[in-house]
């Protein structure tokens, strides 16, 4: 009886730190290279112990085969990893918009070691996604991200087929949605550059004999890092909606 009732609560921590595991190794922050593996494992066993007990009515019996338990496990880790790639996918729109940002203020050569998105990015982009995650850990956005991995078990209950139509399409709509709004970010730079590369070959076409380049390149970076610092605010406001917007619907029971 002690064996069966051990062996029982054992493979309801299991279940539930799947799904919890593979949300905190790719959630926003959470995931990042310089969050230490072990921090990120002793949150999620601390997370799955307080959860655990709230969803233990939602869980399913143990499966009387390994195949059976496999694959209920491994539905678990696509929910958790797909309430997290939703999460990743806005934050995106940051590095998207700060790649367009790079292109028209000719700093796309400027490259750095994006910890956000683990990967090297254009300087712009990696500081757009910094600045966006402190944001959402300042505006306490990633207490929304926990709850939507804790309110998943309302809405994809444990043992459930798994609706993957519904998920390949809310996939489909967060990447369509991300390059929307890194486009929309962007727009202020990009009104910069229409108006300032039509301005300059117009004076190009005046006065031949400027040298376009060495003359055009400085006043071109000076006139983006200006519209930047005056837009910076807004943009980061809409991304912080945005944000929340998203996630606030798995949220939710």
């Amino acid at each position: 009886m002690l064996e069966a009732l051990t062996v029982a609560e054992t493979y309801g921590y299991l279940l539930v730190f799947a799904r919890i595991g593979a949300a905190l190794a790719l959630l926003p922050g959470f995931s990042a290279e310089y969050v230490s593996v072990r921090i990120r494992l002793i949150f999620a066993l601390a997370l799955t112990f307080v959860v655990k007990p709230i969803v233990a009515d939602a869980l399913p019996i143990m499966p009387a085969t390994v195949v059976g338990l496999a694959l209920l496990i491994a539905a678990e880790i696509t929910i958790g990893a797909f309430i997290a790639v939703i999460a990743r996918i806005v934050v995106a729109a940051l590095h998207i918009a700060g790649t367009f940002m790079a292109y028209f203020s000719s700093l796309a050569n400027a490259m750095v070691h994006d910890t956000v998105a683990d990967q090297q990015s254009a300087t712009l982009a990696g500081f757009l996604g910094t600045l966006g995650l402190v944001l959402v850990f300042v505006t306490d956005l990633h207490h929304l991200m926990i709850r939507a991995v804790v309110m998943s078990y309302a809405r994809f209950p444990p043992g459930m087929a798994l609706p993957s139509g519904d998920i390949a399409e809310a996939v489909a709509r967060a990447v369509a949605g991300s390059m929307v709004i890194g486009l929309q970010l962007s727009a202020p730079l990009l009104v910069v550059a229409l108006v300032y590369n039509i301005g300059l070959g117009v004076i190009g076409r005046l006065m031949p004999q400027l040298p376009v380049f060495f003359f055009g390149l400085p006043l071109q970076i000076s006139f983006q890092i200006w519209a930047i610092a005056l837009t910076i605010s807004g943009i980061m406001i809409i991304f912080i909606n945005r944000f929340g917007d998203v996630l606030l619907p798995f949220a939710t029971p």
